[in-house]
């Protein structure tokens, strides 16, 4: 029942950090102060950012092995994300995989700079 949790309470900040941070960069959008590009660039990079802090802060609460941290962490995040892409009927093209593989690749790196900087302090 820990792990759940741990897990359920981490998933949980994760997608609040992620709907606040689009709540304002919508706001940006829909008020035309940054165009569509920059909102696109935004939205990936504050996606990134959100999974990339909540891996790190499981990893610095990880024994040891950060990485698994990490996979674990995404293969919970990328799972509700598939799902939000088949329900809004948009057709699995390579950027979303491409999309998927970097939020892969940012929870493992988060997971392991928590862990390193766990036995540095």
């Amino acid at each position: 029942m820990n792990l759940l949790k741990k897990y359920g309470l981490r998933m949980f900040y994760t997608i609040l950090a992620i709907l606040g941070s689009l709540l304002v960069i919508n706001t940006f959008y829909y008020f035309n102060i940054i165009n569509e590009n920059l909102y696109k660039v935004f939205k990936l990079i504050l996606i990134t950012i959100n999974i990339l802090i909540s891996s790190f802060i499981l990893g610095k609460q990880a024994e040891n092995k950060g990485y698994l941290e990490g996979i674990k962490l995404s293969l919970l995040i990328i799972p509700i994300m598939i799902i939000l892409t088949l329900i809004f009927n948009q057709p699995f093209k390579i950027k979303i995989f491409i999309y998927y593989l970097i939020i892969f690749i940012t929870a493992v790196l988060g997971s392991m700079i928590g862990i390193n900087k766990k036995k540095t302090d």
